[in-house]
């Protein structure tokens, strides 16, 4: 990992004149520790980060599944303060990046910072303040509230007839039971998304059989994993300028050719995407009737791009199976499917997802004259550029609703988003204000725009997918990624309300 050093973030340097702050940071994943660290950074000492679980890392840290791994590029998913010659592959695995985030804590001081297993339950915003109640009777009170709190980590559990009847073990991919063996048993995997395609990958080699109930069929779009050697992290330990260079090289290509291009369903380079994954179907499985099983009815990047080494490679062994047909409900020995036919297990790991529209909840915040976020988010979840709700002052979120998600580096996102809060949070500490939010005309203007370009972008050409709200319209961010980045370098003030 990195070196021994602690970092010095010049907070002397910060300490300008003007109203004393206290933050209250919910999280200790990816975005809740950028934030300590940047708030660091300008000045500010009085913070504190509440954790539900008993140590940092979000998503890596509850995400330990047999061949988690990030599908975004090792130094592109890295703070761009903190980077990593030493990252092991391409594409690194989930627990070197969980090590990662946990060196950054240590390196940045601020395990003192961090209360675990403290999980806010209610925020309520009165007399200019928020004061923040958790689940074990303790409270805090703060001027500013920064929601870290994550997108996917509420796991969705089927609506199965009789899963709980199951005389194995049967568990979610996100809480891996790592007492359960698997060498040599029969195991079945329900879903296809990133996380059961990097389960089968790993497992088939180890388990007696593998079986996949795949309700819809997936893009798989290939990719190379090769692993650093030796000599190329000794030079960029060296050399750190190589790594922002390679991370320059990675971004305009990450840009130009994938992330521009998800708002124009007609564009070429979506077109050459979805060459690619058909292409890699057709030569990599041999058998047809497995072919066809395999192809997808919809256009490649329509779902979350799923990119794998070794998928097609994994399903095609003589111990696994793909089952397509519907599942009618769980027994105490296995699955029973639509055709009648009983696929006897002893492991059922359910790769079934998350609920991707509950951010800050079940957290119950109130905002200004008593405003229930529940309320307000009733029809579903949104922000301000992903950013602000009206009536909610001083409350800001992180990879909130209508971020850009998916196939994008979230570090990257945050980072351009606390850049931009901060300049608000700089408009209460000059005095020139003590309470910052979107207004109601601004966020009306904003969403009413964001579901016209929806309805061009990639995710609108015809897939089921978590991208999509109730009505079926999509929810992340539908304009290029250079337009995400251009929005974040300065707010318009005339766009919030400011008291």
């Amino acid at each position: 990992m990195m070196d021994d050093t602690t970092v010095d973030t010049g907070r002397a340097a910060g300490k300008t004149a003007g109203t004393h702050l206290r933050f209250i940071v919910i999280g200790a994943g990816m975005s809740g520790i950028l934030s300590a660290i940047k708030l660091q950074e300008a000045g500010f000492d009085d913070f504190v980060i509440y954790e539900k679980a008993d140590r940092p890392g979000g998503t890596w840290r509850e995400n330990t599944y047999p061949g988690i791994a990030c599908d975004v590029p090792s130094h592109f998913y890295s703070y761009s303060f903190a980077l990593n010659p030493d990252w092991s592959h391409r594409f690194s695995p989930g627990a070197e990046i969980q090590a990662y985030f946990e060196d950054v804590v240590r390196r940045y001081g601020l395990a003192s910072r961090i209360q675990c297993r403290k999980e806010v339950a209610r925020c309520v915003f009165a007399n200019r303040r928020w004061t923040i109640e958790m689940t074990d009777g303790s409270a805090d009170a703060g001027d500013f509230v920064i929601a870290a709190t994550g997108v996917l980590h509420h796991p969705a559990y089927p609506d199965i007839e009789g899963l709980n009847s199951f005389a194995g073990a049967a568990f979610h991919s996100a809480r891996w039971d790592h007492a359960v063996p698997l060498a040599g048993k029969r195991v079945g995997v329900i879903g296809t998304g990133s996380s059961a395609i990097q389960i089968v990958g790993a497992l088939v080699g180890e388990v007696k059989e593998l079986v996949l109930f795949q309700r819809t069929a997936q893009w798989i779009m290939p990719m190379g994993n090769p692993a650093y050697s030796e000599e190329e992290k000794a030079a960029f330990r060296k050399h750190p300028e190589a790594i922002d260079e390679l991370r320059s090289e990675v971004t305009r290509m990450f840009t130009d050719g994938f992330a521009n291009h998800l708002a124009d369903v007609n564009s070429p380079q979506l077109r050459g995407i979805h060459d690619a994954c058909v292409a890699n179907l057709e030569h990599s499985v041999k058998n047809p009737e497995l072919r066809e099983k395999l192809r997808p009815t919809y256009r490649a990047a329509c779902k979350r791009l799923i990119m794998s080494e070794n998928f097609y490679d994994a399903i095609q062994r003589p111990n696994a199976r793909l089952v397509t047909e519907r599942i009618e409900c769980v027994g105490a020995s296995g699955v029973r499917t639509s055709d009648g036919c009983l696929h006897e297990l002893e492991v059922l790991i359910l790769a079934t997802g998350f609920h991707v529209d509950r951010f800050v909840r079940p957290m119950q915040v109130m905002g200004r004259d008593g405003a229930a976020l529940d309320d307000v988010w009733k029809d579903g979840p949104f922000a301000y550029l992903a950013i602000s709700v009206p009536d909610f002052p001083n409350f800001f979120m992180l990879n909130g609703p209508n971020s850009p998600v998916g196939n994008f580096s979230l570090i990257d996102v945050a980072e351009l988003q606390f850049a931009y809060i901060m300049q608000l949070i700089e408009q209460v500490r000059s005095g020139a204000c003590r309470e910052v939010s979107a207004s109601r005309a601004a966020m009306e203007r904003f969403d009413i725009e964001r579901k016209a370009a929806a309805k061009t972008t990639i995710w609108n050409s015809g897939c089921k997918s978590w991208y999509l709200d109730a009505n079926g319209l999509p929810t992340a961010w539908p304009w290029t990624y250079d337009h995400f980045k251009a929005e974040m370098r300065a707010p318009r003030l005339g766009d919030f309300e400011i008291r």
